[in-house]
């Protein structure tokens, strides 16, 4: 069967993620769309600081709150709106810009530049990476190199496409939805509105558009084989 005839359950929150796994997760549930969270992380954010136990996190200036497991690289830079789970690393010359949920045992690697993201737990981004209105999934993972491109190149709203469907964003920035357990190889480029259904495995240098279902191998436009 086409996945894209399941549309839209299969970019559905409930379908993209496992329960749990994340502090935004009551909120992600309660939206039509995952991407319509990417409007609301500051909120999320300063509401979900204020509760956070005082004992467990550190609550710095600009709405910044840190859990005291994290290792955090003297040369990172932590803007504002940001929550950083228990164990995290955040590695030397990370730039955390702004408005960003870091799920536990997570690692934000050198060089990596987040804002405006969800990382569920056991999110890798290691090295290199740009994750810019973006939710990657629990333990998901982007190989070095890989970019989330959260802007159309004329600027106009962004769409989701499955076959000869589109899904309208309403968005002119939303990078990427990465389902849980996607991995996505080295230097691969993730275009304005892709969703990554559960346990898809990218090809390194990939140029990825729209929905690709989940449990697939995606080689290259056209070429997507399922596991087995």
């Amino acid at each position: 069967m086409d996945k894209c005839a399941l549309e839209p359950e299969n970019m559905r929150v409930g379908s993209l993620f496992s329960h749990g796994h994340s502090l935004a997760w009551s909120y992600l549930t309660n939206l039509d769309w995952p991407w319509e969270a990417l409007l609301l992380i500051s909120s999320y954010v300063r509401e979900l600081g204020e509760k956070l136990d005082a004992s467990k996190y550190e609550a710095r200036a600009n709405n910044v709150w840190i859990h005291k497991s994290a290792s955090i690289a003297p040369s990172a830079f932590i803007g504002e709106n940001v929550i950083i789970g228990a164990d995290v690393e955040v590695r030397h010359c990370a730039f955390i810009r702004n408005d960003a949920i870091i799920g536990d045992f997570s690692i934000v690697g050198n060089s990596t530049e987040l804002k405006n993201v969800i990382l569920f737990n056991e999110v890798q981004v290691p090295h290199f990476n740009y994750v810019g209105d973006s939710i990657l999934g629990y333990k998901s993972h982007l190989g070095a190199g890989v970019i989330t491109s959260n802007v159309k190149s004329d600027h106009s709203l962004v769409t989701v496409g499955c076959g000869e469907k589109r899904v309208e964003t309403g968005l002119v920035k939303f990078g990427a939805v990465l389902g849980d357990y996607v991995e996505v190889g080295c230097n691969a480029v993730l275009n304005p509105g892709s969703v990554i259904g559960s346990h898809t495995t990218v090809y390194p240098l990939s140029m990825v558009r729209g929905f690709i279902p989940g449990g697939s191998i995606y080689k290259k436009q056209g070429e997507i084989a399922e596991k087995r």
